[in-house]
């Protein structure tokens, strides 16, 4: 597969003079590295559609100089690579200069969020950027520093930081694996060294996130669903119903749920692919999961007044909007707890493990269902349950309620 080769104006870095840098994108086999030109430019002077600067930016004769003998010097190297026959990636394009680049940590995390924003992977997106604002915060904004910088010492700091912090096991782990993640791929791509890893003695498994329970029992669930919510507000009622619906659609999580469409339905049952891993599924469509569609019919053009088509058009808005609804209905959910008497912290994620909880303690057999259901191995019990037919699924949804 051939390289492509452009420059662009790198919007996610800010220098101290208010200009952005110039940097050299090479895209090839998926992969996507980018190095700087050592110039910047101020935003208002470049033209970010044909990727230029603009006519009236007083140096444009020499960036356009500049781009091209960058840009030239890069299409001849992969003329003779292809000439030859021989097989090259982008680090190779960039030569032996590539080896000693020292990224810096946050322009680093800036350049896998840009990729991931481009390649529409919402998920990663959020969680490197998640775990950038923490570390900036940690940080004080002071993020300036090299991979090599973040060592055994600074680890500990930043973990001490967090726990004064009160944040929880699973978040402390989460940021830990995602700095984790982030170095690795820097090591690949020539922006950290090895030999000064300290992952091999800092030990992320020293986090227990196992410990957790998040399913609750069916005469609880029982509980919530037969709960009396008249005179409610619409957010306590919409909560109730969408964990409801969660817990009676095989644990369906909320992204799912608010990207269905009345294409999704067919006949008795529910089928859509899942926005996290693009698997098809097909469920069961229980009676009382019918009846929270029929509840909330409207023209916003999804079954659930969650997205609205004329609304949220792009992928970032649909997110953004998921996300905000998504906290609405976890806080209100813990107003539903207290109602229904049900003492746990109630989210739409136990839902969802409740869903694989009940069948196992119903006698379901547990390759079906995944004894695993939600915890770190959501793969594999994806496989075991695509490996049943949907005869199986129905008699097992049975035993719901």
């Amino acid at each position: 597969m051939n390289a492509s080769v452009s420059i662009i104006c790198y919007k996610q870095k800010t220098l101290s003079n208010g200009e952005n840098p110039l940097m050299l994108r090479i895209c090839k086999d998926g992969k996507r590295t980018y190095q700087s030109l050592g110039i910047s430019i101020s935003p208002q002077l470049w033209d970010f559609k044909k990727n230029e600067p603009k006519l009236k930016c007083p140096d444009r004769e020499r960036i356009i100089s500049i781009i091209l003998k960058k840009k030239e010097a890069i299409q001849k190297k992969i003329l003779e690579f292809n000439s030859e026959e021989k097989d090259y990636t982008v680090n190779s394009l960039l030569g032996e200069k590539q080896q000693n680049i020292r990224c810096s940590v946050e322009e680093y995390y800036l350049q896998l969020i840009r990729q991931y924003e481009e390649t529409n992977n919402r998920g990663n997106r959020r969680v490197y950027k998640s775990s950038l604002n923490s570390l900036l915060s940690f940080s004080k904004n002071k993020l300036n520093i090299t991979f090599q910088e973040i060592n055994v010492n600074w680890l500990e700091k930043y973990e001490k930081w967090l726990r004064a912090k009160k944040n929880k096991e699973t978040t402390i782990s989460l940021l830990f694996r995602t700095l984790r993640s982030a170095y690795n791929k820097a090591i690949e791509d020539k922006c950290a060294k090895k030999a000064q890893y300290p992952f091999n003695e800092y030990k992320l498994s020293k986090f227990d996130v196992s410990t957790q329970k998040r399913a609750i029992s069916k005469s609880d669930i029982m509980k919530i669903k037969n709960l009396d919510l008249t005179g409610q507000r619409f957010y306590i009622r919409f909560s109730r119903d969408m964990f409801i619906f969660s817990y009676l659609c095989s644990g369906i999580n909320f992204t799912d749920i608010s990207n269905l469409i009345l294409e999704n339905l067919s006949g008795n049952f529910l089928h859509y692919k899942r926005q996290k891993t693009g698997k098809n599924v097909k469920v069961s469509l229980l009676p009382d999961a019918r009846n929270i569609i029929e509840t909330y019919k409207n023209d916003s053009g999804y079954l659930f007044p969650i997205l609205d088509r004329k609304i949220h058009e792009t992928s970032t808005q649909k997110e953004n909007r998921i996300h905000k609804v998504l906290g609405h209905v976890d806080r209100n959910l813990k107003k539903v707890a207290k109602l229904a008497q049900v003492d746990t912290t109630l989210t739409t994620y136990v839902a969802r493990h409740s869903f694989a909880t009940i069948l196992k303690k119903s006698g379901v057999n547990i390759a079906l269902i995944g004894e695993a259901l939600g915890h770190s191995d959501i793969a594999t019990t994806q496989i075991y349950l695509d490996s049943f037919d949907s005869e199986q699924v129905d008699e097992a949804m049975k035993n719901l309620l």
